[in-house]
Formats: structure tokens, C-alpha cells, sequence
């Protein structure tokens, strides 16, 4: 390949000796072929970071670091479900580069920035059109080809994003939009915004807007050349935010770099993190250090496997890392809940937390891959509680967008309590937890709740079933952190409420449905229909009947196989989950990558085939996790079938081919499944190793048989946290 310098020489070259406009087009696509230099090594090089952008993966392939707070990247689409992180592989227009998203979610936020690079010319369109060949990407960089001729080339730190633009000519113009954003259904809108014209090198300012939440965005946008003239254009719609469209002189290199800072404190801020992150203007330097902090990460897993796995085994770790995002600034200040700037305990204060997802897998894996970050991201939940009254649920820039149900930062909490850290109050905690669970809030009415012992249909008309069951299981998280620090009435109460669930189960049906406050059971009552309160609202949360059964079963194992008389009826009804057909499963729901009705493409199928290891046939509970791992992850854009939820798709993956599962996310166990590759090895704190090997693993012999740790036969069908981290040697011994 040709180094970046050679590359811009040579392409000075054709560019003055060939004056055809579509010609040169096409040798500079050529060119951006042959100058795609990566400084990846080790197992950044494995990441694809295409993996989840076409069909509903709905990740991203622009640069972002570790939980790094901005995510420059192309934007195709403002709106619509196929464009929730901007992004979409299958399209070739392009509206411009921001500098925040959401990796895999179902709906859109940020989108803060946009900048459009632009040749001026005769076809105009060509400004919003790029070669879809001359896209590459890796971490920390991506480039295209615009149709225009112009290069664009993207890198980051954690709170600078990085453009470097290169022209066809020595002139050159780019578009700065303060009116965009990334939104689900309508338009994002800009209340208020202050953005100065500092001088002809720099434009600062705020914006004010109202989506998915309502935050504030400071910036500073720093040009290496000065502008020689702007013109303000047309607002349209958001009217409280400018438009600018910006013209260069650029000399002989035709090269224009941009660094865009940002901050939720404020301008002086977002300016005082570009001089601590990126104080020069060495693009090349910025890259190959975001590729170095990416390895820090990824080198923390080694796994033997091809090549294909390993794209798809990296890229999963990759997205998992991408957030939550540290909106702390660099001196520690950060915009919390309620609109107060405060400096944050070691520097931290994390968002983008989507709680309902993460909690199940993303966050037990970062308990054990990025042990170091877990103090700060409790303390920040407890922060959070502060200032809000309550416990988050999905915070994007630090504020809560209320969205999915029940209070999971409850079992985040007792998870990282269990497992040993430290770093924050549990007395402040547990009264955080308690507070949650007992003040009505937006996402909770305690009072309906502990009146019926469930909630009731007539009365919460959406989402009642799903509501009662996943309350359970935070009640069970609170009453475990309750006994930790010794308060046995709210241990008593907690274990109480925990088993509201089985007030919906009906023994005819032998599913929990519906009920009314009068104690009547919803009729018709359809167990495959998913309903969701986006599209066909009823009493589950984007799956059906047959997918919130086993709710329960992540806590209260032991319950569950009563209510449904033993451990022969626990295993017939989990094989009729896998095995009754959908005619028509709803897509958008989640209901993607079926078996039976275990629907991989939304979170609460997630635990349900390792529940198998506590029936009476784990094998089959093998070959179902076999199966996923092999059939619903490749390494094609669209080889993630479903949101990946930031990161939680990718977690499942990861265990899955380790070979264990948090069924209880907040218990410090992992349950054993099936490990999908020959050897792996996890590098510990403490220079400690875990060395986990599958022996005689081929696709015949993969299923388990015995299982030892440190050369010690595992007596059941687990091991804890504590084992994970203590290191030594886990050796399954596969069969046929």
C-alpha cells in the first residue's frame, strides 16, 4: 500500500495533469483505494466496524474511542428506523458528518454538528453523493470519496472529533449546520442557540435542543485555514439555529483539517478539552493513538479461531466499548439531571446508558473486561439519583429519556456489589435503590403496584404484564442489597413484592397474561401476538406472552419450576418455547432471527436457552446457543440480525463463544453453555490469566460434557465472578 504522503503526491500529480473533472473523479477514487493505510495491529485489525450498519444492526462505522463521548461518522438520513445511528450501509447519499450517535438503538438522539465538505460545480447533486466503493473504516478512522472529488477522512479523540478534507481544486467550501439532528419520527428541535463567528478560523457556541431528551451542547469548531467568506443560508424549519455555508482558499496541498470540541459545561470548556486532547493539527498522530487505546481494550480477550470469527468476535467487543460514553469534561465537570454543573469523582460521569439492554450481558462483561470503569459508572447511576430523585433509565448527554421499563440500574448496582467493587456508598446506594422502588415516578406507580400485587390492565393500559414481571426482579435486586447491608424489613418487603409475578400466571394458558383490577384475565388473549407501546400496544414490552415467561426465571428459578409442576414441565415448556412457529412474526418488534418463538432480536430471549443447563436436557440448551452463534452473526454488514442495543448484542455473543452467561445478571454467577471456539484467553487485572479451552471441539463433538476449573471437576452448572477473576485454567471437554 502507498503511505499517506506518497499518496497525496501522487494524486497533486494526476490532478494537474489531467483536467477532465469526471476523470480525475475517478482516478481519486482509485487513489483512495490504494492510500487506505491502517496503523492497525494486534486485534484491532480484526474489527469490521461495517458488521450491524445494513438492516437492523443499526451501528455505525465512523471513529469513536473507548467510552469516548463524540462519534463523528456520515450521516445518510436524519429520520426513520433504518437510520437511527444516521447511518445506512445501502445508501449512497450523503447529507454530511456530525459528530455524536447512539450505536444500535431502535430510536435516534444526537446527530450534534454537521459538516458538509463541498467542490463547487456544475451537477450539484454530486455534493451529496459518495462512491460507496471508496468507503474504509477501521477504529479510530473512516474515509469516502465524494462524487464531487472531495476525500473525507475522520478520526477522534474522546471529546474532539477530527475531519481532515481534501480538495480537487485549490478552493474549496463546507457547510456548517447547527439546525441538524439525528431524530426517530419528526425533526429534532433547536430551542435556543448562541453560535459566534469568533474569527476566520473559529465558530463557537450552544444549541439547546428537544428530541428523545431535552440537553444542552457547547462547542468549538477550529480550522487549520481561515476562511475568506461565509454566507448565512436559509434556516427553514428549526429557525433557532444557523446555517452557514463556509468558502477556503487552500494553496497547493488543497487540504483543510477541522476539529470540532464539544462539552455539556460549557464553550470555554469544550475549548480548554481541544488544547488537552488535540493541541496540534497531526490527524496521522491522532489515528494511530485512537488505534493504540483501542488495543489497550481489545488485546484484553485472545481467542484461537479463523479469520471470519475473529471479525466477528472483535467487531462484538468493539461495539461493546463504544459506550457508555464519559460526557465528563476533561478537568471533571460535567452537566448533570438537573441542569447543575458539578466535578465528577475521578474525572467520570457516563451516559448514553441504556439500562434495559445493557444490564442483562454488556454490563456483567465490563465487570470483567473493564473492571476499572465499573466504580465510576455506579457512581454515576447514585449521581444520577441525586439530582433526579431516582435511579436512571436510559440517559443520553446525562439526561433520562424515560424509555423501556422497569428501574434496572437496581441490578446494575447489586451486580457490582456481589462481585466486590467498592469505589462507592452502598448505604447511599440501597437508599437509592429503595427510593426508586417506592416514590411514583415516570416510569412507576407504586402505589397500583403494591395495591393489586401486579399491574393491572384496565388501570396501566400498556405494558402491565411486562411491568409486573420485570419489577420483580428489581424487587429481588433490592431485597439481595438489603441483606448485604443488613436491613431486614426492607429484605422482608422486597422478597414480598418480588413474587407479585405469579398473581399473572394462568394455569390454563401456562403463561402469565393480563389481568384486570377486578381480577378478571384479558380476553382475547393471543400468546404469539408482540405487542409493543409504539405499535400494538398491550400488555408486553416488544415481545410476546410466550418471551416474558421467563422473565422470572432469572431470579426465581425455583419458583418458576413449581408454578409449573417440576423440572419435567420446567424442560416441556422450554422446549415448546423453541419449537411453536410464528406465521407472521412483527419484525419490527424484535421478533427477527426466530426459533419457535425465542426471538434473538430483542433482549428478553437473551437468557432463555442457557436455562436449559438447570433442566433435564442441557444439551439441547447446547445446540440452540450452537445454533445462534453460527446462524444470526456474520461478518457481513448485515451480520447482526437485530439492534444491537449498545453492546448488548455483541455481549451475548462474546460469552456465547466463551462458553457462560449471566442468566442473573446480578447474582456473580455465569451459567455454562457451550464455548464455540477451541481456546480463549482473558488477560486479568493483576497480570492474572483465565485460560479457557474447549477440548476435541469440531462441529460434531460440541456439546459439553465435564467441565473443570483449575483441574477441579465444576460440581454445577455455573461458575462465579470471583472464579472468572481469580485466573488459572477452565477446560470444557466436548462431545458428540
Amino acid at each position: 500500500m502507498l503511505s499517506d504522503t506518497k499518496g497525496k503526491a501522487l494524486s497533486n500529480c494526476f490532478f494537474a495533469i489531467i483536467p477532465n473533472y469526471y476523470m480525475r473523479t475517478f482516478l481519486s477514487f482509485l487513489l483512495v483505494c490504494l492510500s487506505a493505510v491502517t496503523f492497525s495491529q494486534d486485534n484491532a485489525r480484526y474489527v469490521n466496524v461495517f458488521i450491524g450498519t445494513d438492516g437492523t444492526g443499526h451501528t455505525f462505522p465512523g471513529p469513536s474511542l473507548p467510552f469516548g463521548m463524540v462519534q463523528p461518522g456520515p450521516d445518510n438520513c436524519t429520520q426513520g428506523w433504518d437510520y437511527t445511528s444516521g447511518y445506512q450501509y445501502r445508501d449512497t447519499t450523503i447529507q454530511g458528518f456530525s459528530q455524536t450517535r447512539f450505536s444500535g438503538t431502535g430510536i435516534s438522539e444526537m446527530g450534534d454538528i454537521l459538516l458538509l465538505p463541498y467542490s463547487k460545480m456544475q451537477d450539484k447533486s454530486l455534493k451529496n453523493r459518495y462512491f460507496k466503493q471508496s468507503e474504509h473504516a477501521g477504529v479510530g478512522y473512516y474515509s469516502m470519496l465524494k462524487k464531487d472529488s472531495v476525500k473525507v477522512e475522520l478520526t477522534t479523540s474522546e471529546r474532539v472529533a477530527f475531519h481532515r478534507y481534501t480538495f480537487p481544486g485549490y478552493q474549496g467550501n463546507v457547510i456548517a449546520d447547527f439546525q441538524h439532528g439525528l431524530c426517530f419520527m419528526t425533526d429534532s428541535l433547536v430551542l435556543e442557540s448562541s453560535v459566534s463567528i469568533d474569527n476566520n478560523r473559529t465558530i463557537s457556541g450552544y444549541c439547546h435542543t428537544k428530541n428523545w431528551v431535552e440537553r444542552k451542547y457547547f462547542f468549538v469548531i477550529s480550522f487549520d485555514k481561515p476562511f475568506n467568506h461565509y454566507t448565512l443560508l436559509p434556516k427553514g424549519r428549526k429557525e433557532n439555529a444557523p446555517k452557514y455555508d463556509l468558502s477556503f482558499n487552500l494553496g497547493k496541498q488543497r487540504i483543510l483539517k477541522v476539529k470540532i470540541a464539544l462539552s455539556t459545561v460549557s464553550v470555554n470548556s469544550a475549548r480548554q478539552n481541544m488544547l488537552a486532547e488535540i493541541p496540534h493539527w497531526d490527524f496521522d498522530k491522532v489515528r494511530k493513538e485512537a488505534v493504540e487505546k483501542w488495543n489497550h481494550y481489545l488485546d484484553r480477550i485472545e481467542i484461537e479461531a479463523d479469520s471470519s470469527r475473529k471479525q466477528i468476535f472483535y467487531t462484538a467487543l468493539y461495539h461493546l466499548l463504544l459506550q457508555p460514553s464519559n460526557i465528563a469534561d476533561a478537568n471533571g465537570y460535567y452537566r448533570g439531571a438537573d441542569d447543575q454543573v458539578r466535578q465528577a469523582g475521578g474525572k467520570e460521569y457516563y451516559s448514553t446508558l441504556s439500562i434495559w439492554d445493557i444490564y442483562r450481558a454488556a454490563f456483567p462483561l465490563l465487570q470483567i473486561l473493564a473492571p476499572e470503569k465499573i466504580d465510576g459508572i455506579v457512581n454515576t447511576l447514585l449521581l444520577h439519583a441525586k439530582a433526579a430523585g431516582f435511579l436512571p433509565i436510559w440517559t443520553a448527554w446525562g439526561q433520562d429519556n424515560y424509555c423501556m421499563i422497569g428501574n434496572h440500574a437496581i441490578p446494575m448496582i447489586l451486580s457490582a456489589c456481589n462481585n466486590g467493587f467498592s469505589g462507592f456508598d452502598k448505604k447511599e446506594a440501597l437508599e437509592a435503590m429503595v427510593e426508586t422502588s417506592t416514590k411514583n415516578h415516570v416510569n412507576s406507580n407504586w402505589e397500583i403496584y403494591n395495591r393489586y400485587g401486579y399491574y393491572p390492565f384496565d388501570i396501566l393500559d400498556n405494558e402491565a404484564v411486562s411491568r409486573t414481571l420485570e419489577s420483580g426482579y428489581d424487587d429481588c435486586c433490592v431485597a439481595g442489597m438489603a441483606k448485604e447491608l443488613g436491613d431486614s424489613s426492607a429484605y422482608r418487603l422486597f422478597m414480598k413484592r418480588s413474587l407479585y409475578y405469579q398473581a399473572l400466571f394462568d394455569k390454563e394458558t401456562r403463561l402469565f397474561r393480563g389481568k384486570d383490577s377486578k381480577g378478571n384475565w384479558r380476553v382475547p388473549f393471543d400468546p404469539l401476538k408482540a405487542t409493543s407501546p409504539m405499535n400494538n400496544p398491550g400488555d408486553y414490552t416488544e415481545a410476546n406472552a410466550w418471551q416474558y415467561f421467563w422473565t422470572p426465571a432469572q431470579y426465581d428459578f425455583e419458583g418458576m419450576t413449581q408454578l409449573l409442576g417440576g423440572k419435567e414441565a420446567f424442560t416441556k415448556q422450554l422446549d415448546a418455547f423453541f419449537t411453536t412457529e410464528s406465521l407472521n412474526p412483527d419484525k419490527f418488534l424484535g421478533q427477527e432471527a426466530m426459533i419457535g418463538q425465542y426471538a434473538h432480536g430483542n433482549e428478553p430471549s437473551h437468557h432463555i436457552a442457557y436455562l436449559y443447563a438447570y433442566s433435564l436436557e442441557p444439551r439441547t440448551g447446547q445446540k440452540y446457543i450452537h445454533r445462534i452463534v453460527n446462524e444470526f452473526h456474520s461478518n457481513r454488514p448485515d451480520g447482526m440480525i437485530g439492534n444491537d442495543d449498545c453492546g448488548q448484542m455483541s455481549a451475548w455473543y462474546i460469552f456465547s463463544t466463551l462458553g457462560f452467561y449471566p442468566v442473573n445478571p446480578a447474582d456473580g454467577e455465569f451459567v455454562l453453555g457451550a464455548p464455540q471456539v477451541t481456546e480463549a484467553t482473558l488477560h486479568l487485572p493483576g497480570g492474572k490469566m483465565l485460560r479457557i479451552e474447549a477440548k476435541n471441539l469440531s462441529s460434531q463433538n460440541n456439546y459439553t460434557g465435564k467441565v473443570f476449573l483449575n483441574d477441579k471437576i465444576i460440581d454445577k452448572p455455573a461458575i462465579t465472578y470471583k472464579q472468572i477473576m481469580g485466573g488459572g485454567s477452565l477446560i470444557f471437554e466436548m462431545t458428540q
